[in-house]
């Protein structure tokens, strides 16, 4: 009985289907299509049915004509098509990418009365794709140097040190703020070296404490200390032949200090509960945040060792030194969170720009990173304001310029703006208001009282 009615529920089942179906004949003119296949195009089943599949303009599609004029399709002589991406022509001109499968129909007979076709719009992610690929061409743009984002002078003059010490072996040490960029420079340094090919092994010198440093860079033998239930290999050794990276080298332990500065100079180490040395070919790469000059007076740091890491000294400077990086660096990260979230958000609003480019960025690139972070969590509408950054960076006195003078709007005033503006944009409606600024319609409410706003007088319907 159920065989019987199949037929009858057979239109059900295709309209349920979100991919586009659609069945030719012999011809290629289109028998039915469903709902969704209307979606997709634009057409409506009226415009569909009876006219010729090329109407979508399929860029997949092979006209091959036979003599008798009747297999007028590529399809008809292959007998399918499996998982192809194509475009196809939308009623309004536009495109969209699709996935399209497509059979032979036969009768009992085994002769072939037309074909089906199935078309999934793949249109997102093919965008998604474009947006990946178009984020790998950014990182290798003119703007960045392996990785590191700058178009100052100053990164200019840090980029071509970079590569000019390269290809040498002595030690190198970058100093800079937390989170000016000190480990990116570090692995270019590796990167484009003769030792690429070779071991990168990074330690942070701050994250152990002095007995277990030492076992992390050097290892140790079985039964050295509680615990050594067996031989380890250190960093040192991991590293042969490549690149060491000791971050964070002004917190390293006197004692440790002395072991490295005999590594540097005789270029073999011992392991903790160990007497044999072991010789080991690495590049030292060291990094800080801290005046190690001053660690030196103050007994806190060995004045020999500092020379021999000091040999070819890189200088990082802080992001409020190379103002004029703070957009590129916003446009990437910004372009990334998009990337990384799937959120629909256009931009970044001039006001927004604005902030950020007024702010001194204790924290560099790291902060700023965190901040778009922090937005695209907060932002829940096409732009970004300025109030979807972080509280420290908003709630600040905010210098504008206009023309050649600059203006100091305080944090009271520019709500009272983005208020009225978001009012006007909601045609007086507090709700609609609300949803726009991100907060509850009773916000809405007092931030009106509070700052005197008349709906008839302050706002424009």
């Amino acid at each position: 009985m159920f065989k019987q009615n199949l037929n009858v529920y057979w239109k059900t089942v295709v309209e349920t289907i979100q991919d586009g179906i659609m069945i030719v004949d012999r011809k290629g003119t289109i028998v039915s299509a469903n709902s969704a296949l209307e979606k997709i195009t634009g057409y409506g089943e009226g415009e569909l049915v009876g006219s010729q599949c090329t109407i979508l303009n399929c860029d997949l599609c092979e006209v091959t004509v036979d003599r008798g004029g009747d297999q007028w399709c590529r399809l008809f002589r292959t007998g399918s098509v499996k998982m192809r991406k194509c475009v196809l022509q939308r009623r309004d001109g536009s495109f969209v990418h699709v996935l399209k499968n497509a059979a032979l129909l036969r009768d009992k007979e085994g002769e072939v009365i037309g074909a089906v076709e199935t078309i999934t719009d793949i249109t997102e992610i093919v965008e998604k794709e474009y947006e990946i690929e178009a984020y790998k061409r950014e990182l290798q743009s003119r703007d960045g140097f392996h990785g590191i984002l700058g178009n100052s002078s100053q990164m200019r003059r840090v980029f071509d040190l970079i590569e000019n010490i390269a290809q040498s072996d002595a030690p190198v040490l970058i100093l800079g703020e937390s989170g000016s960029g000190k480990e990116l420079v570090a692995k270019a340094l590796h990167d484009i070296g003769p030792r690429k090919d070779k071991p990168y092994v990074k330690v942070n010198c701050a994250a152990l404490n002095e007995s277990l440093l030492e076992s992390e860079l050097f290892g140790h033998v079985k039964g050295a200390f509680t615990g050594a239930y067996r031989s380890r290999q250190g960093r040192f050794e991991a590293a042969q032949g490549g690149d060491i990276f000791l971050d964070e080298i002004g917190d390293l332990p006197l004692s440790t200090q002395v072991k490295l500065l005999r590594v540097l100079e005789e270029k073999i180490i011992e392991r903790v509960g160990d007497n044999r040395p072991i010789p080991v070919d690495v590049r030292i790469i060291t990094a800080t945040n801290k005046d190690l000059q001053s660690l030196v007076k103050a007994g806190n740091f060995r004045e020999d060792l500092f020379f021999r890491i000091n040999v070819i000294p890189i200088h990082l400077p802080p992001l409020r030194e190379r103002r004029e990086d703070i957009s590129l660096l916003a446009e990437a990260f910004f372009r990334r969170m998009k990337l990384k979230t799937g959120k629909e958000i256009k931009g970044i609003t001039k006001e927004a720009m604005a902030l950020l480019m007024t702010y001194s960025w204790p924290g560099n690139v790291r902060e700023l990173r965190s901040a778009f972070e922090y937005a695209f969590v907060a932002c829940q509408e096409p732009l970004i304001q300025p109030y979807h950054f972080p509280p420290h960076i908003y709630n600040r006195e905010i210098p504008v310029k206009r023309g050649k003078n600059v203006i100091i709007i305080d944090k009271e005033e520019l709500k009272k703006q983005e208020l009225i503006k978001a009012l006007e944009e909601a045609g007086g409606n507090q709700s609609k208001a609300a949803r726009i600024l991100g907060v509850s319609r009773v916000t809405v409410w007092n931030r009106m009282k509070r700052f005197g706003i008349n709906l008839r007088k302050n706002v424009t319907h």
